[in-house]
């Protein structure tokens, strides 16, 4: 089966003032409507989506490693603010004029904390992972993420150390496989979507696990914007079947209330996949935003 994913069709880095590179990658006309993907956990630039509509849709699919993975150089103490920061940089170096943003998984808050910011018009949150660390959820996490959200609030420098200790591009990809349900695991495993998983996998770890660690502890901790305060379009999409414990422990609902401008998407055929089975649905809901 087809799930789009395809090699990009342009590569590329450059240089942030700080003299550090943040590396891109892109799909679809390079004139198109612009969307700047933010990936999920540990994955690099390479892997993106909608491959086979990108082009009919008109669309300029950008995906942007985030420091110390792939080929973006390293940011230690990062955060969900200078993250804008270096992303405001791109727009300008790319000349992206009113993009939209797709956050997926553990790209969730990457991409909102965009929209708090005001840098896009749109977000479309795919199988989004939420303010974990927000008291709404102290009774509904399993205990090994509340574990981790626990440990970030005691002792961040800590955490992200063992974070580190943990991440690989074979224990994530162990982990994605082993925990997902059989929705997903036809796609993860499927043999071309799987050679383009693994590779985003290694390419993200390429610097080593520092990258991954700092986005896990940013992941689990509390966003430093307030949902309430965005303004533009947000459409929330989540699978029924989606079972991952670091998504959205109530598959968004209150996210959605929080978020004035938000619109819930829950399908019943999906899981935490959806990224890949309902590219065409997202982007096109997402370019009716924008156009």
């Amino acid at each position: 089966m087809d799930y789009g994913v395809r090699e990009p069709a342009r590569l590329g880095q450059f240089q942030l003032p700080d003299g550090r590179l943040l590396g891109w990658a892109e799909w679809g006309p390079a004139d198109g409507t612009p969307v700047l993907l933010c990936p999920g956990a540990a994955t690099s630039r390479r892997l993106g989506f909608g491959g086979d509509v990108v082009d009919a849709a008109g669309v300029r699919l950008i995906s942007v490693d985030r420091p110390g993975l792939g080929v973006s150089g390293p940011a230690p103490g990062r955060t969900l603010t200078s993250w804008a920061t270096d992303i405001r940089h791109l727009f300008r170096e790319r000349a992206l004029r009113a993009p939209s943003a797709v956050g997926f998984s553990q790209g969730a808050p990457f991409a909102l904390a965009l929209a708090a910011d005001g840098l896009v018009n749109a977000v479309a949150v795919v199988s989004g992972s939420d303010d974990l660390a927000h008291p709404r959820f102290a009774h509904s996490l399993i205990p090994q993420v509340r574990d981790m959200v626990d440990a970030v609030a005691a002792d961040p420098v800590a955490a992200e150390a063992r974070f580190a200790d943990f991440g690989s591009a074979d224990a994530l990809w162990e982990l994605t496989v082993t925990t997902a349900p059989e929705a997903d695991r036809a796609v993860y495993t499927d043999p071309v979507f799987q050679d383009a998983f693994r590779h985003a996998l290694d390419e993200a770890f390429s610097q080593g696990p520092a990258g991954y660690a700092r986005d896990t502890v940013l992941a689990m901790g509390r966003w430093p914007f307030d949902p309430t305060g965005i303004a533009v379009p947000v459409d929330l999409w989540y699978g029924q079947q989606d079972t991952s414990p670091v998504h959205s422990p109530d598959l968004g609902e209150s996210l959605a209330q929080l978020i004035p401008t938000a619109t819930r998407h829950v399908l019943s055929d999906a899981g935490g996949s959806l990224l890949w089975t309902h590219a065409e649905a997202v982007l096109h809901r997402l370019l009716a935003h924008v156009r």
